[in-house]
């Protein structure tokens, strides 16, 4: 399992079309271990260029603060798994909430 993490400010972007960066953590859920964590520069954002980009890089999730609806169609599609409402914290902290079943999504911060 390939969990992809938009960063603002080495932690989770509010929205992830503005983040600076995404961390890809790369992960074993039998064990709820992170194996390995890359953090790389998307390209510019353009409606609909990220799912498509993180899928070619293995994602198999995405957790975010928002998302707008058609972005998480997109991502669906590319059948990468969509988690909104998530806090500001750090990516690992995040990814490990999430594969130990204790991250408590709250409210899309995005509402388009």
């Amino acid at each position: 399992m390939k969990i992809a993490i938009p960063l603002t400010g080495g932690r989770l972007s509010a929205h992830f079309g503005h983040c600076e960066r995404f961390a890809i953590l790369d992960t074993d859920p039998d064990s709820g271990a992170i194996v390995s964590k890359e953090e790389v520069v998307p390209p510019p954002h353009e409606p609909g260029s990220y799912p498509a980009w993180l899928a070619e890089r293995g994602a198999t999730h995405i957790i975010s603060g928002g998302m707008g609806q058609q972005a998480q169609n997109l991502f669906a599609r590319s059948n990468i798994q969509v988690i909104v409402g998530a806090p500001a914290l750090d990516p690992e902290e995040i990814a490990r909430m999430y594969l130990q079943g204790e991250l408590k999504a709250g409210n899309n911060a995005c509402d388009h």
